[in-house]
């Protein structure tokens, strides 16, 4: 088993359901809260969101999106393909199939085509399009959690997560990027710059040597602004108007937050959303980074039980932490509470239609 060199804390056995839980429980928090503000540019979300961020989707409450069935589906393969990697990825893509006759109300292109291809019967490592979109990262943090002490293991599952639904060699070096920044979050009290940075180099020697070079230039150009807060960044980063779906925008600026928000799950959160854009998909990822630092108890409660959603609820995201914690601790596999589809499809037609009264709300004037 080869650990990622320089990262000398490995998760414990006391540490692994709490960096597990936090990871995905973060990441569904984030999911919610930024949903309401999807594609608002951050000038209307400063007008919209005077104070500390709530759950605003319905009558004061929240709900997950794809982001959050995305982690929820991959802890489910890890969990039931634990330790045969080799047909995790069948796993997922299964998973994926099914997910989309559900109708889910958001769905990125490129993740769409992809699994229509599945249903068409090509093999899964053939199944992606050419895209580098959002979609392999959201599925990054809690495979980072689980298997970053093993670079080799980790490579290849989040290579495998990605090509499913992406083939652009850019995804798989923004999602390998989200990945160990997850690992690293869950076993170091504090991670540098420069850390992370020499960590990503090694991770990413064997990667496309065009995207890991483009990726290593927006780092550059992130690292000569790194006094700056979170909107002159993004100004820089041209995503003054609002961070994009593309990893390349995404990632850079999410580990800009994570890095410099470390122990403070609510201001890095609040500071994604109120950068605008793809802010349901940009505050998750964020969110299952961070988690896996800070814990379920550096996340705030009200956050999390005023997510009102079914049947990927916390309780059951913390149940799929325990068997994930169980499967790093024993090297056993598992099975998963199998989630039931034809009420999966009533949920999603009634979250499509709060989701459309959302969006016609937005043509109103602010608050």
């Amino acid at each position: 088993m080869e650990q990622i060199a320089g990262v000398d804390a490995q998760l414990g056995s006391a540490n692994q359901k709490r960096a597990v839980e936090g990871s995905l429980l973060g990441l569904m928090v984030g999911d919610a809260l930024g949903l309401p503000f999807e594609g608002i540019s951050a000038r209307r979300i400063k007008q919209l969101l005077k104070a500390r961020p709530r759950h605003a989707l319905v009558f004061g409450k929240g709900m997950i999106s794809d982001d959050t069935e995305h982690a929820a589906m991959t802890a489910a393969s890890m969990i039931t393909r634990w330790g045969d990697w080799d047909r995790f990825q069948g796993s997922l893509a299964w998973r994926l199939r099914w997910w989309l006759m559900r109708l889910p109300a958001g769905i990125g292109m490129a993740t769409g085509r992809a699994i229509i291809k599945l249903w068409m019967g090509f093999p899964a490592k053939y199944s992606g399009v050419y895209s580098a979109g959002n979609g392999p990262a959201m599925r990054a943090p809690i495979i980072g959690v689980c298997l970053g002490h093993d670079r080799e293991t980790m490579k290849q599952v989040v290579a495998a997560s990605t090509v499913i639904t992406h083939k652009d060699p850019k995804a798989t070096v923004a999602a390998l990027a989200v990945a160990q920044a997850a690992y690293m979050a869950g076993c170091c009290e504090s991670v540098s710059l420069e850390a992370f940075r020499s960590e990503l180099q090694s991770l990413l020697a064997t990667e496309d040597s065009g995207a890991v070079k483009e990726f290593e230039n927006t780092m550059d150009r992130l690292e000569s602004h790194w006094e700056g807060n979170p909107e002159a960044v993004a100004e820089v980063m041209g995503l003054k108007k609002g961070v994009t779906g593309y990893s390349y925008h995404t990632v850079p600026m999410v580990l800009f937050l994570w890095l410099k928000y470390q122990s403070d799950y609510a201001a890095a959160v609040e500071a994604m959303i109120r950068l605008g854009g793809d802010t349901d998909t940009t505050s998750a990822i964020l969110g299952g980074i961070l988690g896996a630092g800070v814990g379920k108890e550096g996340i705030p409660q009200d956050w999390i039980e005023d997510i009102v959603d079914w049947p990927i609820t916390a309780k059951y995201l913390q149940s799929l932490s325990e068997d994930l914690a169980f499967c790093m601790e024993t090297g056993e596999r598992r099975s998963t509470r199998w989630l039931p589809g034809p009420p999966i499809f009533v949920r999603n037609l009634m979250f499509l239609a709060i989701v459309l009264v959302h969006g016609f709300r937005r043509l109103l004037p602010p608050y």
